[in-house]
């Protein structure tokens, strides 16, 4: 069983993207999980500060309540729920993510995250798959919401984000490639 199937079992939006990293080990990839889903990345920072641009607008003007975290969206808003050592590593996040706050919950661990049910929740994970010659580095992308009401609000959200979103794991796997390798990373 996958990480991301015990944290979200039941889902109603899901993206799936995957990277083959030729020449690459498993444990070497594993290894670069982490490192390369917390590189920086301008356009990732450019799309994010784009996603707030809105609630810093209104906040400016005192309109609105509007409290943006204050170090912005990124890979440190996620809590990290598990790891399978050279195979999974599963990272969650609850809120009213169309919010222009994120609506964001505080969960300290994975049990805490496990407990909440009266919010919509996110897993994304990555998972590295040995194949011939290499691996293959996949992530999954799972939203629940436990309410028709709170799937109803998110449902636009997702429809309007998923492209950016799809391009933003995309670039976290090449991220990830490029972590891999060290020769690599000076060029």
């Amino acid at each position: 069983m996958q990480l991301i199937d015990h944290y979200l079992p039941q889902w109603q939006f899901a993206e799936r993207h995957e990277l083959v990293l030729p020449g690459v080990s498993p444990e070497q990839a594993f290894a670069a999980v982490v490192p390369g889903l917390s590189a920086p990345d301008p356009l990732i920072e450019r799309a994010i500060a784009l996603r707030e641009g809105p609630g810093r607008l209104l906040r400016r003007l005192g309109m609105g309540g509007v409290a943006l975290p204050s170090r912005g969206f990124g890979f440190h808003s996620f809590t990290p729920l598990g790891s399978l050592p050279d195979r999974e590593v599963a990272f969650g996040l609850a809120g009213q993510f169309w919010r222009l706050d994120y609506g964001l919950q505080t969960v300290s661990d994975a049990t805490a995250f496990e407990r909440l049910q009266d919010q919509p929740k996110l897993v994304l994970n990555v998972c590295v798959e040995p194949v011939a010659g290499g691996c293959r580095l996949v992530t999954h992308t799972r939203v629940y919401c436990p309410s028709e009401t709170l799937r109803r609000r998110f449902a636009p959200y997702w429809t309007l984000i998923r492209p950016v979103s799809g391009l933003i794991r995309r670039r976290l796997l090449k991220a990830v490639a490029r972590a891999s390798q060290p020769a690599l990373q000076h060029r």
